[in-house]
């Protein structure tokens, strides 16, 4: 193995790598497996595609990409024949917007070399959609858009237990992050975020595992008190 996995509920599975901590999150169904966000590289992707190998015995089918940002989409072109989910700001970002975001993965340390060649051999989503079900067969994965907040079309992947004692685990991209504050850019829209945060408790609940772009797994208590930090953040910001 790679990477190190946590199993925050039965097939269920989620990773840190080490550049970013970037999460990238597994669901395994008996039809296929779902990938949630894909790292910035090719050699990242090449590890995680081979870690899913080992935990599941197959490839990756499915690749819902959250936001636009280089660390969750510049892996894309690592997972063979998968089908390809993002919001159309994706699809931007990897078309047009591919000046910017290597200009972004730069200013974050990415290795020039390898990022150029996940930049030359990127993979656009084959869907372009805020709102899917996935169905793998034994269990059915909703991706959510529940408004803007870090960017303007954060998607999250909310996977609902097959059993009684199981939890629900949510994807919540970098709307939640543990390991630092909430990163705030000219993309983020912060009054907004408090509400996406709401919604995002609806769709997962009190007792759902939660688990953020960056950091470790956390639960609703948490959730909340990102949602009131951002709040307050929005009230004491001046006005233009």
């Amino acid at each position: 193995m790679h990477y190190a996995w946590e199993t925050p509920t039965d097939g269920v599975y989620r990773c840190r790598l080490p550049f970013l901590d970037v999460t990238v999150g597994l669901i395994h169904g008996r039809r296929g497996n779902l990938l949630v966000d894909c790292g910035t590289t090719l050699l990242e992707a090449k590890s995680i595609a081979e870690d899913v190998k080992t935990l599941t015995g197959g490839a990756v089918t499915h690749l819902v990409m959250t936001h636009d940002h280089f660390d969750h989409i510049l892996g894309s072109a690592g997972f063979g024949d998968a089908e390809l989910y993002g919001a159309p700001a994706v699809g931007d970002a990897l078309t047009t917007g591919l000046d910017a975001v290597r200009a972004h993965a730069i200013g974050y340390g990415a290795d020039p070399t390898e990022l150029e060649r996940a930049i030359a051999a990127v993979r656009l989503p084959n869907q372009l959609l805020v709102h899917v079900d996935v169905d793998l067969g034994d269990r059915v994965i909703h991706v959510r858009h529940p408004g803007p907040g870090h960017t303007d079309h954060d998607l999250i992947v909310v996977v609902p237990p097959t059993r009684p004692t199981q939890r629900t685990v949510v994807f919540c991209g970098d709307l939640v992050e543990e390991s630092a504050d909430p990163a705030i850019s000219d993309d983020s829209d912060v009054p907004a975020w408090p509400r996406a945060l709401d919604e995002v408790l609806r769709l997962g609940g009190p007792d759902a595992v939660y688990v953020p772009g960056h950091g470790a797994v956390v639960d609703s208590d948490f959730v909340r008190a990102q949602r009131d930090w951002l709040a307050r953040r929005s009230t004491s910001e001046p006005t233009s």
